[in-house]
């Protein structure tokens, strides 16, 4: 145990289960630990840092932001925040935008829009579909949402009013609806739950059944968002416009921010029934205005799509060569392999000792959720180290 492990063993509480690894800085696609060993990093703080460690357009505009302006209330206009709202409704398909401090509170405000949607125009509707093995967030009314017992059972009763039914699957939402449903919350590709994507029709179905039962679709993109699989936002792939998108993650950079964006026939807040006192900070709009511009003008979905086909090849190889490789799953940057044992912890760790950084998202499924810049050489260092771990578990 190094001196930092004791110092987090003694003092923070018991809520992460940590790699032993202390990161003392961040490059590009690489963080070197005390010792100054280098890592390849495949895990992008969960996504999270969609232009790799440090980019200078991040800390160009952190740097200078935090030199004019970093915090006021809302009471007041400021420039980044009102620039972000335009960038972010100019490139989508939404009208209206809210900015949290995470993805959390993104979903959290979504879910409680729809509800004064279900209040003001379905008498009173205040009921929410989500999915099972969905991931919304870790507030309490959000772990109500997400549709995994292992996060709902340690709070229960959880609050009322989220119905959680199988994924990929009209006929349990439309069994789930009736009179006091409000709203369908989904992510377009399932993250935290194993990188589950649905069939492609799906979501143009569900987005059917909420226009015939005029309830509000809400999309989860705090992950699928931002470019991660392949275009700005995850909804562009499936056909269909949304209600409600929500957005974390990425969207900063790295810098902590979330935001909802609405239709404008479903924008239905009045002064005073939402709010956030650090919410849409200027430091924080600031540095997402810089990233998302950046992925805008440098077409970042389109390097992600390329090299997001790159890795599925890699993997779909791994798959011919290892018979405990049951399936490969994704699009773009969020792809998972899942195997036939629960093997991805010691997975992760081997491949922590030779210097790549992973995300063991199941028990037997692996997550590889890089840097949106990443190159081919990238992936062919990841992959070179990942099999080789592969074949001593093949070997055992």
């Amino acid at each position: 145990m190094t001196y930092w492990h004791g110092i987090e063993k003694q003092f923070y509480m018991n809520t992460f289960k940590r790699m032993p690894l202390t990161i003392v800085q961040g490059q590009g696609n690489r963080v070197w630990d005390e010792q100054g060993n280098e890592y390849l990093d495949f895990t992008a703080g969960w996504a999270v840092n969609c232009l790799g460690h440090c980019h200078p357009v991040v800390v160009s505009a952190i740097t200078e932001q935090a030199k004019t302006l970093m915090h006021t209330s809302n009471q007041f206009y400021t420039i980044p925040q009102l620039k972000l709202a335009e960038l972010l409704v100019q490139n989508s398909c939404l009208d209206r935008v809210f900015f949290s401090n995470s993805g959390a509170e993104a979903t959290e405000g979504a879910v409680k829009l729809a509800r004064r949607y279900g209040k003001l125009h379905l008498n009173g509707a205040f009921n929410v579909i989500t999915a099972l093995n969905s991931f919304h967030g870790r507030t309490l009314a959000m772990t109500a949402a997400t549709g995994q017992r292992k996060f709902q059972e340690p709070y229960t009763p959880t609050p009322d009013g989220f119905i959680n039914v199988e994924y990929n699957n009209l006929d349990a939402i439309k069994k789930a609806t009736n009179d006091n449903t409000c709203a369908v919350m989904l992510e377009p590709i399932q993250g935290e739950g194993g990188v589950n994507v649905p069939d492609d029709s799906y979501l143009k179905q569900v987005r059917n059944w909420c226009d015939d039962k005029s309830i509000v679709l809400i999309l989860d993109e705090v992950q699928t968002g931002i470019g991660r699989i392949g275009s700005l936002f995850g909804y562009q792939q499936f056909g269909i416009e949304p209600d409600i998108i929500t957005l974390g993650k990425g969207l900063g950079g790295g810098f902590p921010i979330g935001a909802f964006l609405a239709k404008e026939n479903v924008s239905v807040f009045a002064p005073g029934d939402h709010g956030s006192t650090f919410g849409g900070n200027p430091l924080a709009c600031a540095t997402a205005f810089a990233t998302v511009n950046f992925i805008i003008e440098y077409d970042i979905p389109n390097n992600v799509k390329e090299i997001g086909e790159y890795l599925t090849a890699h993997l779909d190889k791994l798959k011919n060569k290892f018979n405990f490789i049951v399936e490969i799953r994704g699009r773009g940057l969020l792809q998972a392999i899942q195997f036939d044992g629960d093997w991805s912890d010691h997975i992760a760790r081997s491949c922590l000792e030779r210097g790549l950084l992973i995300n063991a998202v199941k028990p037997n499924a692996i997550r590889f959720i890089p840097p949106l810049n990443i190159t081919r050489g990238d992936v062919d260092e990841a992959m070179k180290i990942f099999e080789g771990v592969l074949s001593h578990i093949g070997n055992e």
